[in-house]
């Protein structure tokens, strides 16, 4: 193959290369045991409101910092302090069944409220004020996967916590679509090319060998995964689609032990209360379903589902019915094997705020990954953690 084709080509394999978001797998590692347990990560982006969602409908302070925006009526009570916004009805069944834990007050010191930087922190388990390139779960493929597939995101781009200094994972909306482009008769006839000295020789080799990894992932993806769709009803949307993808992976086997998933819009500055409401209709109404497909093919019981937003919001209403960017907020965790479901610790104190209004943390989320690799997936945390964060005891 000649270089100067072989670089004009590659602009053939865009759609292959860059849409999906996949990426080299690290070949020289030794793939550890991954086991048989699955993690699905959901991702609130632009920064939902916990109070709003998981309300202290018996708090007076509540209600005086939110005249316009607090929630009123058919609050779903959970205990004597705490309830559901009526749009979480979906997952009140969960709840009774002992199958999901609300972490309250969960961030991290030094708090950054804006949306990029803030992910980026969540992404990579970094400290405010340090800049990592690697993930938490890229970190964890780098040393105990060995092929792109073991970590998914249903999404067109991969997001920093997937993206090892090795491994990285697949990015993909439509495994079927990303099958159908690795067919395409350029990536064939790369790969009659493979010993070609001069690839290594330009530096070219990477992507080449990274199009080859990615043609064999996406074939073994669309071969493992089962032809027959799930008879599950899910709801008709961007999100539940993602899960239902996700379940159909599952079922057939993948083998995959990550998946991240996405839901945004929750960046309610203005006119908060139908967005808001709307959004997490959304996130109930799909999670339920996902739950109910897993449980029906007796795949629930190894899958965890860890759902978290970059920040919180403000206490206060703002001027336009909405809400600003805060610091501490709640996380969910959804499974049959939790040690301690339901309300796992209380809401801080409304009176004692940080000194922009926000609610203080108490439970820094690099501890809730410490319990998740600890006591989920059953590896160490050293090389993927930094020291200091011990595991909870919700699973």
């Amino acid at each position: 193959m000649d270089r100067r084709k072989f670089i004009k080509d590659s602009a053939l394999a865009s759609s292959l290369y860059f849409v999906p978001g996949f990426v080299k797998a690290f070949e020289s590692t030794i793939a550890g045991q991954l086991g048989y347990r699955r993690l699905v990560i959901v991702q609130l982006a632009g920064g939902n409101d916990g109070l709003n969602t998981v309300i202290p409908y018996g708090n007076d302070i509540y209600y005086n910092a939110r005249p316009q925006l607090a929630v009123t009526k058919d609050v779903i009570k959970l205990n004597d302090d705490l309830g559901f916004n009526s749009s979480l009805a979906p997952l009140r069944s969960l709840y009774d069944r002992g199958e999901l834990s609300i972490i309250n007050n969960v961030g991290y010191p030094n708090p950054v409220r804006s949306h990029f930087r803030s992910m980026d922190i969540w992404h990579t388990a970094s400290d405010a004020n340090e800049y990592l390139q690697t993930g938490w779960l890229g970190r964890y493929m780098d040393t105990y996967g060995n092929n792109p597939y073991n970590a998914i995101e249903l999404d067109e781009q991969l997001s920093l916590a997937m993206k090892g200094e090795h491994f990285k994972g697949i990015a993909t909306t439509d495994y079927r679509i990303l099958y159908k482009t690795a067919k395409e008769p350029y990536f064939k006839n790369l790969i009659k090319h493979y010993n070609d000295a001069h690839l290594s020789e330009h530096n070219l080799g990477y992507l080449y060998q990274t199009m080859i990894d990615a043609k064999s992932s996406a074939t073994y993806i669309y071969e493992t995964t089962k032809v027959q769709f799930s008879q599950q009803e899910y709801p008709q949307n961007g999100f539940a689609k993602q899960l239902r993808n996700v379940a159909q992976f599952i079922v057939s086997g993948l083998d995959t032990k990550v998946f991240y998933t996405s839901l945004g819009g929750f960046d309610t500055h203005a006119n908060q209360i139908n967005k808001q409401n709307r959004l997490l209709s959304v996130y109930a109404d799909s999670i339920a379903a996902f739950v109910k497909d897993l449980k029906q093919n007796d795949m629930f019981k190894d899958t965890l589902i860890l759902t978290f937003s970059e920040f919180g919001r403000r206490v206060m209403q703002n001027a336009a019915n909405g809400t600003d960017h805060g610091s501490a907020n709640n996380v969910f965790v959804i499974g049959q094997h939790l040690k301690k479901a339901g309300i796992y610790n209380d809401l801080a104190s409304l009176k004692d705020l940080d000194e922009n209004g926000d609610l203080k943390f108490e439970v820094d989320f690099r501890s809730i990954y410490a319990t998740l690799l600890n006591n989920w997936m059953n590896v160490p945390t050293n090389g993927i953690m930094t020291s200091g964060h011990k595991p909870l005891q919700f699973i």
